[in-house]
């Protein structure tokens, strides 16, 4: 639009003013023109036909409204060419030609320091908004500057920028650089200052208020692509930057963005303007939906707050919008971000006239707490960086990192095993591919003593050995994040890790250990999965229950060894883990627990081990409570009897077993018996009526006639009795009874160990229960005699 055709009110006028358009009619500064000319009542009343006239066809009356805004701040700002209005313009057009215009020497623009800070620690960085200015935007009514006035007194340590560039789409001059330019220049100005005073790895937090945040991301996007190529040095800035403070950033375009668009359409006759930066904000659009992949994959290495605003933003013909929406401004999903509502309109949320100011409070509490943990995140991350500047000198792969058992607890003296040793060895050493061992057995029966000393034996065989707790999600995700933190302290090619090394990140850190593992040259490793007792799988209705898959590296190479109780889990080869045979391994692992010496020589201590039936935990608790008091071996074994619960409530804890302590060991087990069959349960608490040996189902269908109705259900038939024992087993509490194998007459019989069988006496039962004695009375008496009259 030029000033000659705004329906013809000019362009009959002939004033002289060929020489400020030219004969090619070249647009220009049409308000200045007008007001010089004619005077201001007259540009209002041709402002005012021009809006009733644009009303009344297609244009928005907001636009137009701003029109008036724009015009009458010119007015006011070019008030000295109203003596003379055609010198500018003849200036104007003379230079038009051979050179651009020149950014005014007095701009807000690039790097200035409010705030040097008392031995600073952490740099500030904000950066402000479209039309908005270095110190203006972030100045309130009142003159209160809070990056000057109030942050410095809260924040002491923190050396405060504010940065400035020409994001003006009203003004006289335009630049033309557009958001990724600005962006790079914010890098760079960055860097020089940082590099000058000695602090390129201090940690940046940045504060950025709307455009201000796009221009933040496309910095940050710019850093990680500079590790790559040239300007090696920029990507300091995000090596450096802990956090950011997004402050009405429109992420996904704003509602204001297409009234922005229009204003430059409608306005450019009265004002330079350039439509291609406001389009970079349009809703949706093709710039920012690229900066939004391209910022996605390294925007939770930061910690990230989403402030928007609460109220709209007043236009000049009296009516509001909402500028940035909250669905704009938070961007859902975000890793280590948290929203954040200002009770303020879009241009009033970076504004705080005083420390009381409830807005100025929720603003700077949060800065506080990020400088209080930028320090050490930061340093850790150039810890990182510096390995991976060694590995990249040394362009050698290595995947080996030094064995330790730190996620264990191992005993100092393993004892006997050495069959099951030997199993485990050849069912990882043969074929190719992954390789998988599972151990299963009772609890505190020794599997992961088992798999700790297979570990120590055949440490040099493997590049890297692995201990995870999978007793639930918890667990072996915190698991994982240490071992991160082990393979970035080894191997410096491992630096996609660096990034995941926070504890909120945790399935992040699973993914990326994961993918190291599965790299084509990394094979030789052993993974052990220790305490997989709850497993996911059909029938346990335990919503605390995992699945082993998820955690497991999907490339088929790698060893793996699992230890579980379940009797359903089976990864690769199996082996039962059962109790020592062999009464002289017994009599060691007292000997060991107890430091007691002729213990091997000692007859009692032998009935002790006898009575305790080669159960690994149970000797250990013993030998653990002889070492503590003067108790001789044939009193212990005379409290176990008489006393059981409360010797072993009293018994310390065993460092080296999960449960600790023998009386709790099986509760786990108990409690997802409940879950899955009542009937199972029931069969429990009635076993310790009997002996620990041989019940078979004959025996138990003779006390259905006077038993209670879960026992009815129960011996029905012999496969409702299969699945109730079947229950059992599967948690490792009983098990075939080997010396009714040659039965023929009746059907096989299952056995308990006499320890969980004193556990089903003093803890399942907790007392007597007479219908419970009544029932195994029944049993014994009708079976007992049937079985002697066949």
């Amino acid at each position: 639009m030029y000033v000659d055709n705004f329906h013809g009110t000019i362009a009959a006028r002939k004033f002289g003013w060929q020489t400020a358009w030219g004969r090619k009619r070249t647009p220009t500064r049409g308000a200045d023109v007008i007001e010089a000319a004619l005077g201001a009542d007259c540009v209002r009343a041709m402002i005012g036909g021009a809006i009733r006239n644009r009303h009344a066809s297609t244009a928005e009356p907001t636009a137009i409204g701003e029109i008036v805004e724009s015009c009458t701040r010119t007015m006011v700002a070019s008030r000295w060419q109203r003596l003379n209005p055609f010198r500018k313009d003849r200036e104007d057009s003379a230079g038009s030609s051979s050179k651009p215009q020149e950014p005014s020497k007095t701009s807000a623009h690039g790097l200035k320091v409010v705030a040097e800070g008392e031995q600073s620690v952490v740099d500030i960085v904000a950066v402000h908004g479209l039309n908005g200015h270095r110190d203006e935007t972030w100045t309130a009514a009142n003159g209160t500057y809070w990056l000057r006035d109030l942050l410095p007194k809260d924040i002491p340590n923190a050396r405060i920028f504010c940065w400035g560039y020409d994001a003006d789409t009203h003004g006289k001059r335009v630049s033309h650089q557009f958001l990724h330019d600005h962006a790079e220049q914010l890098v760079s100005d960055l860097c020089l200052r940082r590099k000058r005073t000695n602090t390129t790895k201090r940690p940046i937090i940045f504060v950025a208020h709307s455009l201000g945040g796009i221009i933040v991301k496309g910095a940050l996007i710019h850093s990680d692509a500079a590790r790559k190529g040239a300007l090696e040095e920029h990507r300091s800035i995000k090596t450096s930057t802990y956090g950011i403070m997004f402050m009405g950033t429109p992420h996904q375009g704003g509602n204001g963005v297409q009234f922005g668009k229009l204003l430059v359409n409608a306005a450019s006759v009265y004002k330079a303007t350039t439509s291609r930066l406001l389009g970079h904000l349009e809703r949706d659009s093709e710039w920012l939906q690229q900066q939004l992949r391209q910022y996605g994959p390294i925007s939770g290495e930061f910690m990230t707050k989403f402030a928007y605003e609460e109220y709209e933003t007043s236009t000049a013909l009296g009516h509001s919008i909402m500028v940035v929406p909250k669905a704009s401004a938070v961007v859902p999903g975000a890793a280590d971000a948290e929203q954040i509502m200002i009770h303020a309109d879009h241009k009033e949320m970076v504004k705080f006239e005083s420390k009381e100011d409830d807005n100025y409070e929720k603003v700077s509490d949060h800065l506080i707490i990020m400088v209080e943990s930028a320090g050490s995140v930061i340093r850790l991350r150039w810890e990182e960086e510096v390995r991976v500047d060694a590995a990249r000198t040394n362009h050698k792969e290595s995947f080996s990192v030094v064995f330790s058992l730190s996620e264990a607890s191992e005993t100092n003296h393993f004892v006997a095993r050495q069959a099951e040793l030997a199993t485990i060895h050849k069912a990882l050493s043969e074929g190719a591919g992954r390789q998988a061992v599972t151990l299963h057995g009772l609890g505190g029966i020794g599997k992961t003593q088992l798999a700790i000393a297979y570990t120590k034996a055949h440490r040099d065989s493997y590049s890297a050995i692995f201990w995870l707790n999978i007793k639930d999600e918890v667990s072996v995700k915190q698991s994982y994040s240490r071992l991160a933190k082990r393979i970035l302290q080894d191997c410096p090619s491992a630096s996609q890790l660096g990034v995941f090394t926070d504890d909120k990140k945790q399935d992040e850190v699973v993914a990326a250990v994961k993918r190291w593992l599965e790299h084509a040259k990394n094979t030789q490793w052993l993974m052990v999965f220790d305490n997989y007792d709850n497993p996911k799988i059909p029938g346990n209705a335990d919503p605390g229950a995992v699945d082993i898959r998820q955690f497991l590296p999907e490339a088929y190479h790698g060893s793996v060894i699992v230890t579980t109780r379940s009797l359903k889990v089976s990864i690769g080869h199996r082996v039962k883990v059962g109790k020592l045979e062999d009464v002289r391994d017994s009599l060691q692992i007292l000997s060991n627990a107890s430091h007691r010496e002729g213990v091997i020589d000692d007859p009692n201590a032998a009935e002790l081990a006898r009575e305790l039936d080669g159960l690994p935990l149970a000797l250990a608790t013993a030998g653990a409570y002889l070492d503590q008091v003067a108790t001789s071996f044939a009193d212990y074994l005379r409290l176990y009897r008489q006393s059981w619960r409360r010797l072993q409530q009293l018994s310390p804890e065993v460092s080296t077993y999960e449960d600790r302590q023998l009386y709790s060991t099986w509760q786990l087990s108990l409690d997802h018996i409940k879950q899955q069959s009542e009937i199972s349960s029931k069969l429990l608490q009635l076993w310790a009526y009997f002996d620990n040996q041989d019940l078979w189902f004959e025996l138990l269908r003779e006390g259905r006639t006077i038993g209670p109705q879960w026992l009815c259900q129960l011996t029905e038939d012999e496969l409702s009795f299969n699945k109730a024992v079947r229950v059992l087993c599967d948690y490792g509490l009983i098990d075939v009874d080997k010396s009714s194998k040659g039965n023929v007459v009746e059907s096989q019989g299952y056995g308990m160990h006499s320890c969980v069988h004193s556990w089903t006496v003093h803890v399942v039962n907790q007392g007597w229960d007479s219908e419970m004695a009544g029932v195994a009375v029944e049993c014994v008496g009708v079976g007992g005699l049937l079985s002697t009259a066949g």
